[in-house]
C-alpha cells in the first residue's frame, strides 16, 4: 500500500530471446499507487496491472485499487498499460492520464478469460497520443484463452464494465481495437469521447453491451471503421472519417445488434445487414 514510482527509467531487451517477459512495472494486489513521470521501454508490457490468477487470486481476494499513472512515455512493449491477465482479485479505480505510446504493439489493453473471475471497474484513460502502434490501439478482451466454453455465470466469471476513455490522439496505427466479450458476461458501459485516431484498420466490438463514442473521427485504410456484432445498446454522436472509403461503410451493423441509436452522422456512411 502507498506506493509512489516517480522519474523512474527502464530499457529492457525489445525482442525474444533477449528479452521475454521483460515488464516494466507490475503493481499487484496494490492499493494507493502513483507512477509518474517515468519512461519504459521493454520486451514485454510496459506497466501491467493485476490482481492474482484464478482460484488462489479469488482467495486472497485483494484487488488493485487507487491507482495513478501520469507522465509517462512508453516506447517499445507489448502494451503501454495493460489490465490483467490475472485480475482475479479484481481491479478498481485506475486512472490513466497524459502519456505517450510510440512503438509499443497495443496501447491500453485489458485482458481476461473464464475462470479468471474478478471484476474489473472504474477505469478512467485520458490524454493519451499514440505512435506507430503495431498491433491494437485498444483491447478490451475478456476471451483471452480462446479455447475455453460457455458456462454459468459464477465467481470463475471475469466481468469489465465502467471504463471510459477519452481525448486520444494516434497515427501510423496498425488496428484501432476491438471489444469482446463472452456470453455469458459482454463487456458493459464502456465510452470513446473526443477522438482523432488513424490506422490501417478500423475499431470492432463484439459481444458488448452500452457501447458510446462521442465525437470520434476513426479513419481508416481499409474496411468499416466502426463495425458492430451482436451487441445491445449502441449511441453513437458524431463519428465520422476523414476520409471515407468507396462503397465501404464507415459504421457497420451486422447481425444480433439492437438498441442503436445513432444522431449528427452522415447517414450515408451507416450500413446495417
Amino acid at each position: 500500500d502507498n506506493v509512489t514510482i516517480h522519474g523512474v527509467t527502464i530499457n529492457n531487451p525489445s525482442s525474444n530471446p533477449k528479452g521475454p517477459n521483460t515488464d516494466g512495472i507490475n503493481p499487484s494486489s496494490c492499493r494507493n499507487v502513483r507512477i509518474s513521470d517515468c519512461f519504459i521501454s521493454v520486451g514485454d508490457d510496459c506497466i501491467t496491472i493485476k490482481s492474482g490468477r484464478d482460484a488462489d487470486g479469488r482467495k486472497y481476494g485483494k484487488a488493485c485499487e487507487n491507482i495513478t499513472i501520469t507522465n509517462c512515455i512508453m516506447l517499445s512493449g507489448h502494451g503501454g498499460v495493460v489490465i490483467g491477465s490475472e485480475m482475479s482479485g479484481g481491479v478498481k479505480r485506475v486512472a490513466i492520464s497524459n502519456c505517450v505510446f510510440d512503438g509499443t504493439n497495443a496501447g491500453i489493453r485489458l485482458k481476461a478469460s473464464r475462470g479468471r473471475g474478478g471484476v474489473v471497474e472504474d477505469i478512467r484513460v485520458d490524454n493519451i497520443v499514440m505512435k506507430n502502434i503495431q498491433g491494437d490501439a485498444f483491447i478490451f478482451d475478456l476471451f483471452y484463452d480462446r479455447l475455453s466454453k460457455v458456462e454459468s455465470v459464477s465467481e470463475r466469471t471475469p466481468i469489465f464494465r465502467n471504463i471510459h476513455l477519452s481525448n486520444v490522439t494516434g497515427n501510423d496505427i496498425k488496428r484501432i481495437g476491438y471489444i469482446k466479450g463472452i456470453e455469458e458476461m459482454p463487456v458493459s458501459e464502456l465510452s470513446f469521447s473526443n477522438m482523432n485516431i488513424v490506422a490501417e484498420q478500423g475499431f470492432k466490438a463484439e459481444t458488448a453491451t452500452d457501447i458510446r463514442f462521442n465525437n470520434v473521427s476513426f479513419t481508416v485504410g481499409e474496411g468499416p471503421s466502426f463495425d458492430f456484432r451482436q451487441c445491445n445498446g449502441i449511441f453513437l454522436n458524431d463519428v465520422r472519417s476523414k476520409k471515407p472509403i468507396t462503397n465501404q461503410p464507415v459504421v457497420n451493423i451486422e447481425k444480433d445488434v439492437e438498441n442503436v441509436n445513432i444522431i449528427h452522422c452522415d447517414s450515408t456512411q451507416i450500413m446495417r445487414k
